[in-house]
This record gives C-alpha cells, structure tokens and sequence, in this order.
C-alpha cells in the first residue's frame, strides 16, 4: 500500500525524532513503581530492547524524581515523563528526560489561582532550558471542567431546538478546542518542539478526533492511540480500527497500543504496534467496526506505575471473563486503575469500577455504589449487570 504521509514539522526527541521524514515511532509505557529503580531500569532495557523508539514513566511525587536520576544513569533510551496533576514536579524530571506529557485537564486542580497560560508556560520554559520536547496530551477521560460545562450547555441548547441538531453541532469538540487553545498558545511563545494526542476510549471517536485536528492543524506531529483499550485480542482489535484507517490517511507520527497486561508483558504493545504499522504498510486497514466483535463494552487502562499492579490487571480480567453472559447487551463496563483517568471514565460508564490501594470504587451509572475489597467486587459488578439487563428487559 503506498500511503502518502502527510508532513509535518520534525522535532528531536532524545536520539531520535517525531515527524516530518522520521519513521513512524512505537511508544510504550513502563508499568513499575518508578521509585523502584531496580526493576524500572530492567522494564524500559526489555522494552527498548523489543524496539520501543519512547517509553514514558511516571512521576508521582518526590521519591520517583529522585529514582530517575539513578534510573538516567544506567539506559540510554529515549524517556517520555508523565507529569499528571503535578506541574511542577517538570523543573524536577526535565534534565533527566526526553520529553515531557501534560495533560490540559490537569492543570487546573494544583494552584487553581494561577492561569493555566502561566502553568504552561512554565512548562515551555522547564522544557527550552533542558533540551526537553513537551507533548500536550488531551484524554477524553479527564477534560477541562470549564469546556465540558459549555458543551453541555451546548446541548441542552440544541434539546430545546431540535432542528439544529445536524452532525457538526452534536460532534464532541472539547478534546479539539482544549487542543487548539494550548497548540495556539504554545507557538505564540514561541515554541514548536512538540506533538500532540487527543485519546479517547471509543474507536470511532479517536478517528473523529484526530482527522478533524490534522485539518485544523497539519504541521503539529499527532501521537495516536486508543486510551484505556483493555486487554488482547479485544484492546489490540479495538486500537488497530481507529490507528489503521488514520495511518492509512497519512495521519500520525507515533503511537502506542495500550493493552491491560502486567508489568512484565508490556512488550505486547510494542508488538502490537509494529503488527499495526505492517498492515498498514501491507495495505491491511481495519473498518472502524471491526472491534464491536460484541455488544458489551469493556474498558479498561493500560495500568503503570500508579495502579495496583497485578491486583489491577487481574481485576480487569476477572470482569472480562465473569461478564461473558452479557455479551450480547449493550453497556459499557470500565476497569480503571487509579484516580487520574478513574473517576471521568468510570461517570460516562453504565458500571464503573476505580481501583484504590485496598478497595475498589464502584460506580452504577456514575453514581458511587461503594469501597468493595477485591475479593468481592466482581460479584457486586455482576449483580449491579444483571439488574440492568433485567429493566432494559421490561422496556
């Protein structure tokens, strides 16, 4: 298949580089305790090893900066940090790593005072003095509150005039507008060594997203991906109907598979890249639909360094297979593995569980059920499925 690439601007990553004439790269993430430098440094030599051209860890609080100063000293990858509420934790990581992920949704929860313009160009000035590249990574798990409340508004609108409701109006564009607004800021101070994400869980919504944002925006290198994909076969089929069709376009620079598996099999997303970029290559393109193998949805995250390891995982797999009953019926269940991406996932989900270091939050429809030990859990989840399944019999 002779696909034409688009081209964008090329911007150095560590040894390596995004867009432009640079080959496609394949991320991953590593899912150990980064404070547990032993076994971080292991994880990102197998993962680079297996052909990961990044691999982003995560810095939670003090003790995992401190880890990744050993942790620079013994690899030599290319290393992608991921800041999450903690802006200001960047002046801490940035002479240590490649590139660094903020997520616009976060911002505004540390020093609400400031504005996120000052916040980011913060972060644009921690990156230029460290030779660091920034990623602005919007997630349509955890978005602006301020944008979600005029969408909403938005569409309570368009519910008291129906005759306005054509595709363009009802189209999801927080993700796009929360994108655009830090893209325009960032280059009117005068940076451009970045690329960008717009996630999402659903497929379908991943390829809207990110045709319309390289219309609007084609010289911004796009990182491509599936959020919260959940385990193989369905995570890698689920990632491969929304990155195949867009790669085929032209449309992306990077991507990661992300797969809910342990810590230690996380090279199965680099595989599951490379499986990607072949097909493409191959002219093998998944259809958009081609992961609706059945009705039930299951979403779940990739796990790292904040989830509860195996715990996590095995959670998710348990739901997996304790919910087969239900395949033919159509709700979401969402397994998530902590509190960044949890709550926003688990409100838009018909049942919802977020992971803790002892319990379990489970939600029905986004309204807490309760704090559930692991051991119990699944069974909850299964009841709550049940009773859905037994009103939307009645209707």
């Amino acid at each position: 298949m002779n696909t034409v690439r688009r081209i964008t601007r090329k911007i150095k990553v560590g040894s390596t580089f995004i867009g432009g004439d640079a080959p496609i790269l394949v991320q991953t993430m590593a899912a150990t305790k980064t404070r547990d430098v032993d076994a971080t440094v292991a994880t990102i030599q197998k993962l680079a090893a297996h052909g990961a051209g990044m691999i982003r860890i995560a810095v939670d609080a003090p003790i995992d900066a401190e880890a990744l100063v050993e942790i620079r000293k013994r690899v030599d990858a290319n290393l992608s940090v991921d800041l999450q509420e903690n802006f200001r934790m960047a002046e801490k990581v940035a002479p240590y790593v490649d590139k660094i992920r903020y997520n616009p949704g976060h911002l505004h929860r540390l020093e609400p005072e400031l504005s996120w313009e000052k916040k980011v160009q913060y972060l644009v000035d921690v990156a230029r003095n460290n030779d660091c590249a920034l990623r602005i990574g919007v997630n349509s798990g955890s978005l602006d509150p301020e944008k979600l409340r005029q969408y909403h508004e938005k569409l309570a609108s368009l519910d008291a005039d129906p005759a306005l409701k054509d595709d363009e109006a009802k189209f999801f564009d927080p993700p796009i507008r929360s994108a655009l607004e830090h893209v325009d800021f960032v280059e009117s101070i005068g940076f451009d060594r970045f690329c960008v994400s717009i996630k999402d869980s659903d497929p379908d919504t991943v390829l809207l997203l990110n045709r319309r944002f390289a219309a609007l925006r084609p010289l911004v290198p796009l990182h491509l991906g599936v959020t919260e994909a959940g385990a193989p076969p369905r995570g890698i089929l689920k990632t491969r109907s929304a990155l195949e069709p867009l790669l085929s376009e032209g449309i992306g620079e990077t991507l990661r598979v992300s797969l809910t598996v342990r810590a230690d099999q996380k090279e199965q997303e680099i595989e599951a890249g490379k499986l990607i970029l072949s097909n493409v290559a191959n002219g093998i393109v998944a259809k958009p639909n081609d992961y609706k193998q059945t009705a039930l949805n299951i979403v779940s995250c990739p796990g790292c360094s904040r989830t509860q390891g195996a715990k996590f995982v095995d959670l998710a797999l348990e739901i997996e297979k304790a919910t087969q009953f239900a395949k033919d019926y159509p709700f979401t269940i969402a397994v998530m593995g902590c509190r960044v991406n949890g709550p926003g996932e688990t409100d838009d989900a018909d049942i919802g569980l977020w992971c803790g270091g002892d319990k379990v939050n489970l939600k029905n429809g986004g309204a807490p059920v309760g704090a559930f030990a692991y051991d119990v859990v699944v069974e909850k989840a299964v009841e709550l499925l049940k009773e859905k399944i037994r009103l939307s019999q009645l209707k």
